[in-house]
């Protein structure tokens, strides 16, 4: 999926704060929600997973426009837009994740879309609009979801069609002249049969401007469009679905934190703006695909489900490492990806015993090419023009089984049990060429840029397994309390360096010779794994109107993947010339920590019927340190190293006040997140890594009684707090402060940083009809 702006029918008004449910509802007697987390509807306190969603009601009247800003309300929790993109995704769920978005690195963090498992993380940073609802399960999951995923999962859910006719036409302007547009319209066909159709125009202009090409930077220009086909007999039920999405925003460039070490070029004092140069290709992403999902009920026990998905995107993005006019550090970047996926899955529904099997199929291929422009050092070195260009492509082809059953031993006491088997098939061709005379005729048709050594040509393959077991055993001493104690086990499969160099691979085997044993165990890392073991309570208090949930959690997690890059001197002339990937199981860790969450009802009919006031939380603490981490020197630097996006401490608090009004309701929204200090990688850099910092957002709507229309008022980032969320770094130096900075690639010396929206107000007016 690309830009993420996915369109689905009129969003669910259920309310379902705390929960994650692949079907979600409220008894009206008693509040009580209804949820599927394990493929069967139980109520949210019962389900022995630790689970948050929002629902899209919820995400509206908040005025939420993407997935990244769900973060916000969800502990232990990083979502963030990749550095150096507009629509590449960036998560990690407690400490667990992957920033590197080039092809041969697997996700940390499973996307889903309506159940079918996004491989990629291009395009994933989706918009919300017309959703049921996002769902974010933490710590390792497989045994009940498609594709084995470490560190947890976040499911965007669309709608279901409506049962009678009806349009939507949803419209935004704000600051930065911002304009949305979306109209969602559907009707049945039959009884049984529905169609419906959605289409969004997103569009912002930039939060700055790139002063050398002098076009918008931070900025908005997405076209979307979603159709969807539903059949409905009672025991059988179709959703065929299909979407396509064009981002044509500008590329996004970073800000430099130092000044140019080889011209001196002074720091901006906007850090929206830019003086990047590169412009050889656009920045433009398109994305479509496709989604058949499919329920049968076999019998009053036994319900039969097959997920079939479809996707693939092409992007190609200007990314300008070094933030200047020159080309000290270029690399335009081509990102293809295609993926289809199956699942079949059969649910059992018992008096006592409940559960579901299933197995799961993936065959995808991810292309990534870039060159990588080093002009002022091809100048000095007498080789104009130098460019070391990369080609990755990774092919993926995993099947799995699964399943997981829980049992009810007494009326209080029930267990669970779960595996899964993986077969992961990784095939990976990396080629590096390094060329004079510019970029390749990859970016520049006819281009003169001559190839003068190949310093990688390796195809390789190899299949990793593992089975990954989970149990857990839950006591409800009444129907309004639940402890439980979980154990899961989390898998993500090896693979080869996509930046990885055949010629600077060692003689590893020892036998006097470097041959293609030897650059295969050079490229290759094997899998990593987290063992993960929680203890948790959740409760529904004060007749419904107080719910928490608490949980305490220890993870080991073991072959930690570290992919890095690092320049080198390809001639010895000492002056690194390109850059090199090397990706290995350096570390070992634990990650321990807590989360509580909750909303409260504190009144209701104060203020006449309907009134009413709640509150909501989050908190989470967690303690991530490696114990082992070995450098490419072979020394154990675990005490010099930090987990990535990982801050020790996120917590948020919120508030919504309802008023009766003029037949209708009138909330007020409040919200204060907080995240302490970050750090962008593994080694902390002072000029990168982010303080602690909190940020305000606010909301008034007006919705009538008949819900025909409501019209709303949003300010985000109230107080117009300036954070990094992403970076480049490519210097030494610069601490203690007047230790002066050495550049470690190119000559400018790249430290660049990618900042968190700035203040931003808009109003938004919805009518159904």
């Amino acid at each position: 999926m690309v830009s993420g702006a996915f369109v689905a029918g009129l969003a669910s008004p259920a309310m379902a704060q705390n929960s994650v449910a692949e079907q979600a509802s409220e008894d009206e007697g008693n509040n009580t929600i209804i949820v599927t987390a394990r493929r069967r509807e139980e109520r949210l306190i019962d389900v022995p997973i630790s689970i948050s969603a929002v629902t899209g009601e919820q995400l509206e009247q908040q005025g939420v426009l993407e997935l990244t800003q769900v973060a916000q309300q969800v502990p232990n929790i990083t979502l963030e837009v990749s550095r150096g993109t507009n629509t590449t995704l960036t998560a990690f769920i407690r400490g667990v994740g992957q920033q590197d978005p080039v092809a041969g690195f697997e996700a940390g963090v499973g996307v889903y879309v309506d159940d079918v498992y996004l491989n990629r993380p291009q395009a994933a940073v989706l918009d919300v609009y017309d959703v049921e609802r996002i769902e974010v399960l933490r710590g390792p999951q497989g045994t009940l979801y498609g594709r084995n995923t470490i560190g947890g999962a976040i499911k965007y859910v669309t709608a279901r069609l409506p049962d009678e006719t009806s349009v939507s036409v949803r419209g935004t302007v704000g600051n930065y002249d911002q304009a949305d547009l979306i109209v969602t319209a559907s009707t049945p066909i039959t009884d049984e049969l529905r169609i419906g159709a959605s289409g969004a125009r997103l569009s912002r202009g930039g939060f700055g401007d790139n002063l050398t090409l002098g076009t918008e930077n931070y900025n908005k220009d997405v076209w979307a469009g979603r159709g969807t086909i539903e059949y409905d007999s009672g025991p059988v039920f179709v959703r065929l679905s299909g979407d396509y999405v064009k981002d044509d925003s500008e590329a996004r460039q970073g800000s430099r934190l130092i000044p140019g070490l080889l011209t001196g070029a002074p720091v901006l004092d906007d850090v929206f703006d830019t003086r990047a140069g590169l412009n050889v290709v656009d920045q433009e992403v398109e994305a479509y695909g496709g989604a058949l999902n499919v329920a049968i009920e076999l019998s009053d026990t036994i319900t039969l489900k097959s997920i079939t998905g479809y996707r693939e995107d092409k992007s190609t993005t200007p990314i300008d490492f070094d933030s200047l006019p020159s080309g000290d550090l270029d690399v335009p970047a081509i990102y293809e990806n295609d993926q289809f996926s199956q699942e079949l899955q059969i649910l059992y529904e018992g008096d006592r015993l409940s559960g579901v099997v299933g197995a799961y199929y993936l065959d995808a291929s991810a292309f990534t090419a870039f060159d990588v422009l080093l002009e002022n050092t091809g100048a000095l070195i007498s080789l104009p023009g130098l460019n070391a260009q990369t080609l990755g492509d990774v092919d993926t082809e995993t099947w799995s089984v699964f399943g997981d059953f829980t049992y009810d031993l007494t009326d209080t006491v029930s267990i669970s049990v779960g595996g899964r088997y993986t077969n992961d098939k990784r095939t990976s061709r990396v080629l590096r060429t390094t060329f004079i005379g510019g970029f390749s005729d990859l970016f520049i048709p006819n281009s003169p840029a001559i190839a003068i050594a190949t310093t990688s040509d390796f195809l390789g393959s190899e299949t990793f397994t593992d089975f990954n077991p989970r149990a857990s055993i839950s006591w409800q001493p009444n129907a309004d309390h639940n402890v439980y104690f979980t154990y899961s086990q989390g898998f993500k499969g090896g693979g080869f360096d996509p930046r990885g160099q055949t010629t600077a691979a060692p003689d590893l085997d020892g036998d006097g010779d470097i041959d293609f044993d030897d650059q295969f165990q050079f490229l290759r890392f094997a899998p990593e794994t987290v063992d993960s073991f929680e203890l948790g309570y959740k409760a529904s208090l004060l007749d419904n109107r107080l719910n928490i949930s608490i949980a305490g959690f220890v993870s080991q997690y073991d072959d930690v993947q570290i992919p890095g890059s690092v320049g080198v001197d390809s001639n010895n002339d000492g002056i690194n010339d390109s850059f090199i990937g090397i990706t290995s199981n350096a570390a070992s860790a634990d990650i321990n920590g807590i989360e509580f969450e909750g909303n409260a009802l504190v009144g209701e009919d104060f203020a006449g019927d309907g009134s009413r006031f709640s509150v909501n939380w989050s908190l989470g603490v967690i303690d991530a340190s490696f114990n082992e981490f070995i450098d490419a020197f072979g020394n154990d630097v675990a005490d010099q190293r930090v987990f990535q996006n990982t801050p020790d401490i996120t917590a948020h608090m919120g508030f919504n006040l309802g008023i009766p009004a003029a037949s209708g309701m009138v909330d007020f929204f409040g919200v204060l997140s907080l995240r302490s200090d970050a750090s962008q990688f593994e080694t902390p850099n002072p000029f990168l890594d982010q303080d602690g910092f909190v940020l305000a957002d606010a909301s008034i709507v007006y919705s009538d009684d008949d819900d025909r229309f409501s019209i709303g008022a949003h300010v985000k980032n109230i107080f117009d707090k300036e954070y990094i969320v992403a970076g480049y770094n490519f210097v030494a130096g610069g601490t203690p402060p007047g230790t002066p900075f050495v550049p470690t690639l190119g000559l400018e010396g790249t430290l660049t940083g990618f900042y968190g929206d700035p203040r931003r107000f808009y109003i938004t007016g919805e009518f159904n009809f």
